[in-house]
């Protein structure tokens, strides 16, 4: 039952070529980004990510997209990911874009064992008619469009099919953890975590804080360590490096003002 690895490396060390991988985190938050780094300093590729986004500020999922290590993306978010656009209008990169909803119980879907289910979510759109550019061909044309999806009728509403994910496996990364697996995920950290946890069939989570099994109450558990195969603890260091995307701070006063 002791699932912990010893180190990030050997967590990963059996990824192949063109393995698909559930990514949690969204933005900056809550990103496996040592995880990643072992897996790019393995030097595998094409691979399959499902994740929010693809990476911030030259980070999680941005290091292998740079390195062009990634054939394919699923998410819902290009945001500010500046080399994520170039790729993917370049013709370099295939990306379905899905709804952020969609996205997240597709993946809850797959590790719940539920292979497909319908949502309201795009009905009378390309998400559900087909159309949508999934690879460009590098001159501005569409070279691989999403096929039409399975609509149907439930109690006078319009229902779109959407299949469960699943993926060979799944970096996430969680404020605790102990050597059962059984996480805890800090506030909005949470995000995209459990979901990917759940989807992946060798799920890894790398932990700021590791734990003896018990020490975690069955009531604060958020994923339980069936999900989990192997866990990795983070050097204070590397658990502490958490990068700020937008810095945000308030104007000082006016002198001579009260504020309140």
């Amino acid at each position: 039952m002791d699932k912990v690895v010893a180190t990030a490396g050997e967590a990963v060390a059996d990824v192949p070529e063109g393995a698909s991988l559930a990514v949690g985190g969204f933005g900056l938050s809550g990103v496996p980004n040592v995880l990643i780094q072992a897996l790019y300093e393995r030097g595998v590729g094409s691979l399959a990510v499902v994740s929010n986004n693809c990476g911030a500020l030259e980070s999680g999922l941005a290091v292998l997209l740079a390195a062009g290590r990634i054939a394919r993306v699923t998410g819902s978010y290009i945001g500010g990911n500046k080399e994520f656009a170039r790729q993917y209008l370049g013709g370099e990169i295939e990306v379905e874009m899905i709804p952020q909803g969609t996205l997240a119980e597709r993946l809850r879907a797959g590790g719940a064992g539920i292979p497909a289910f319908y949502t309201p979510a795009g009905v009378g759109t390309q998400v559900a008619e087909g159309g949508l550019p999934w690879r460009y061909d590098g001159s501005g044309g569409v070279a691989l469009a999403s096929p039409p999806k399975e609509v149907r009728e439930f109690d006078g509403g319009q229902y779109v099919l959407e299949r469960g994910i699943r993926t060979d496996f799944a970096l996430v990364r969680a404020a605790k953890g102990d050597r059962h697996g059984n996480l805890v995920f800090n506030k909005s950290s949470r995000n995209f975590n459990p979901l990917a946890a759940m989807a992946g069939r060798v799920t890894v989570a790398e932990v700021e804080e590791l734990v003896e099994p018990g020490e975690i109450e069955a009531d604060a558990v958020h994923l339980p360590g069936i999900f989990v195969q192997r866990v990795v603890a983070l050097p204070p260091g590397q658990a502490a490096d958490k990068k700020i995307e937008r810095r945000t701070i308030s104007a000082p006063p006016a002198r001579g003002t009260v504020s309140g």
